[in-house]
């Protein structure tokens, strides 16, 4: 990858830019609208949104105050958990369309696997909400269809009743927290995989060994982070509402990680752990 316009390939053909715009805890209203239209001016193509971020009205505002047409970007949002089963899922995407104010999904995503509102069912309630989510791309809704937090008990679970496999599952990557497993079965059927928090939610930043190795190639730890999630072939998802924060974020393309710190970025300890889907309390 050698710059924001560059894209992964998925595995239904569709292209999606190689570094997404992360909107997660970016406050509804001005601050959402003018982050997303900072980023879009910096380059990015590919904003990330979700029902449960409760910003996705912005976001569309953003994308109709920009200079470009809606074809041009890639825009992604998640099913909130409360919503899971067939006819909560069609209703919950009708709802995201009139926020956005949008004909069409570039994405949609199942974002937690096993919420506590379906606990008991999840397995039930998963099958109708990928029914539905397999009808809306038939139906071109949405160009492609993924999902979040899933384990490979998940995705068998899912397998079982699904006709397509899922192109996306965007989990947390980070140094110091790879999961390696998901990382193996999702690469063994294809399945692109999204870096939510690529910067540990912000520790990096303040972490000396990154410091030390960016200071190398003459970069902050947010770059190398960056940088770091494209060399692993993974599409990271930075988020900031601060303007030079935003454009140096995309700054990721003009160096090349060498073998060994490649390897210390990834052992970096910054004390964050994906959640357990199977136990979190949402």
């Amino acid at each position: 990858m050698k710059s924001l316009s560059d894209s992964y390939t998925l595995s239904n053909g569709v292209k999606i830019p190689c570094v997404g715009f992360g909107t997660w805890q970016t406050p509804d209203g001005p601050t959402a609208v003018a982050a997303v239209k900072e980023a879009i001016a910096a380059g990015y193509r590919h904003i990330d949104t979700a029902q449960m971020y409760e910003n996705e009205s912005s976001v569309g505002r953003a994308v109709r105050e920009s200079d470009l047409p809606r074809s041009e970007l890639f825009i992604t949002s998640k099913l909130a958990n409360p919503e899971h089963g067939y006819d909560e899922t069609m209703a919950a995407f009708e709802g995201t369309m009139r926020r956005l104010e949008m004909d069409y999904l570039d994405l949609f995503l199942v974002h937690w696997p096993n919420p506590a509102a379906t606990r008991e069912r999840w397995r039930e309630a998963n099958a109708g909400t990928w029914r539905a989510f397999e009808e809306l791309y038939a139906a071109g809704r949405v160009r492609a269809i993924g999902v979040s937090n899933f384990r490979s008990h998940h995705f068998n679970a899912l397998f079982e009743t699904a006709r397509l496999t899922p192109q996306v599952n965007q989990i947390l990557l980070c140094p110091g927290e790879t999961q390696d497993g998901v990382r193996a079965y999702c690469d063994e059927r294809g399945i692109l995989l999204e870096a939510y928090s690529p910067l540990g939610t912000g520790r990096a930043l303040g972490d000396p060994t990154l410091a030390s190795v960016a200071a190398k190639y003459g970069k902050t730890p947010a770059q190398i982070c960056i940088n770091w999630c494209l060399r692993r072939g993974w599409l990271p998802l930075p988020k900031s509402v601060t303007p030079a924060r935003i454009r140096e974020n995309a700054d990721v393309f003009d160096f090349e990680l060498s073998d060994d710190d490649a390897d210390v970025i990834a052992s970096v300890d910054l004390g964050i752990k994906a959640m357990d889907p199977d136990t979190m309390p949402f």
